[in-house]
């Protein structure tokens, strides 16, 4: 058994936090990287998006052979190809964790497989792609990502009511999260009335934390250009605070959900509550802490995906201690100091989920090109 005092990683665990990797590749699960970062780092959950299957299918030759299967028998087409490759990445992934989903009881050892983000404002098309997707992987420690638009808030109402496991991602303002939590809600109870089973929903909601402080730092510095000498001082001591005084408030609004009465008629029928996950969490300026979005978040019954360098950053020189709960009357005052300043928290929150769905959109559309390029080539050499 690898000792805890010796990995900051394993003391998250006895702190209620669960650890999960921001990144898939088939090399990282058939080498045994992934059950060794399971075994002996404590990793509970795999997160995947655009972006980083765009990455592992770009380099290497590790998905040659499956392109070279399946490109005949769907024409050619990227979106069947990439599909292809994803499940089966999948698939591994969650075959890797499943007795860490066992041994939880269903409670942890997912990994997250997101709906295409040009679905994004397609309540109808984001339910139809999750049902597809849920039936193609078909395990149970699947999670379906799903970015928490106005469109895609009800879908994820929808999805749990079935029974499917949702990531909801792209969470950036505190009322996003407010009605994702609530739609959880909602969702059990519409189970319950039905008299279906509870206590196996599992849901997260991916709240993201560094693009914040990237945006509103710049707002601060744009502020500070103009400021009178009396602000700067008060400007400056926001930077690089808004984005976990942001995460501590949702936070607090977790911790009243769950005290609820409402909750608790649920948790009484079985149910486990809609865990906060704290994404974004690599940190984007050289001047930060490399572990500050995993050390200012730590807390009961949440999650953190990290990418493989934050991992490693924390296992090396990370503290392990519970803040969540520490400084959330500052974090208020600090977020009402910001807009008296002048900075609308609300206007960021509402800029960071536009350009998040544009960031998710431009990867999936680079993958798909990288997809047919790769199909096109392979088909060349075969002839």
């Amino acid at each position: 058994m690898p000792d805890a005092r010796a990995n900051p990683l394993l003391e998250l665990a006895a702190l209620g936090q669960s650890v999960w990797l921001d990144f898939i590749r088939r090399s990282l699960i058939d080498s045994g990287e992934l059950a060794r970062l399971v075994a002996e780092d404590g990793v509970r959950g795999v997160t995947s998006n655009p972006a980083i299957f765009e990455k592992a299918i770009a380099s290497g030759d590790e998905y040659t052979g499956q392109i070279l299967e399946v490109a005949p028998a769907v024409d050619g087409e990227a979106a069947r190809i990439f599909e292809a490759l994803a499940v089966e990445d999948v698939r591994r992934a969650a075959d890797v964790l499943r007795p860490v989903h066992e041994a939880s009881g269903g409670a942890d050892g997912f990994v997250s497989l997101e709906v295409s983000p040009e679905l994004a404002d397609d309540r109808d098309g984001t339910i139809a792609e999750a049902r597809r997707l849920w039936a193609a992987v078909d395990r149970p420690n699947l999670m379906i990502k799903v970015p928490g638009t106005p469109a895609g808030v009800p879908a994820v109402r929808q999805l749990i009511a079935e029974g499917i496991h949702v990531n909801v991602t792209l969470l950036f303002a505190r009322s996003a999260y407010v009605a994702v939590a609530d739609a959880f809600l909602e969702a059990l109870e519409e189970r319950a009335d039905q008299g279906l089973p509870i206590d196996r929903a599992a849901s997260v909601a991916s709240f993201f934390v560094s693009r914040i402080d990237t945006l509103v730092d710049q707002r601060l510095d744009e502020r500070l250009n103009d400021a009178a000498p009396a602000e700067r001082p008060r400007l400056e001591r926001l930077r690089g605070r808004v984005a976990i005084a942001n995460a501590k408030l949702a936070y607090r609004h977790y911790r009243a959900l769950v005290e609820s009465e409402r909750w608790r008629l649920l948790a009484a029928r079985g149910a486990r509550p809609q865990r906060l996950l704290w994404a974004s969490t690599s940190t984007k300026n050289p001047a930060y802490r490399d572990t500050l979005y995993v050390e200012e978040l730590i807390g009961p019954d949440t999650v953190n995906t990290v990418p493989p360098e934050t991992l490693e950053a924390f296992r090396d020189h990370g503290i392990a201690d519970e803040t969540l709960t520490e400084g959330v009357d500052e974090a208020a005052a600090e977020l009402a100091e910001l807009e008296r300043l002048g900075v609308s928290l609300d206007r960021a929150t509402d800029e960071l989920l536009a350009d998040g769905i544009a960031k998710f959109v431009a990867p999936y559309r680079k993958l798909l090109d990288v997809v047919a390029q790769r199909s096109r080539e392979l088909a060349g050499r075969s002839r």
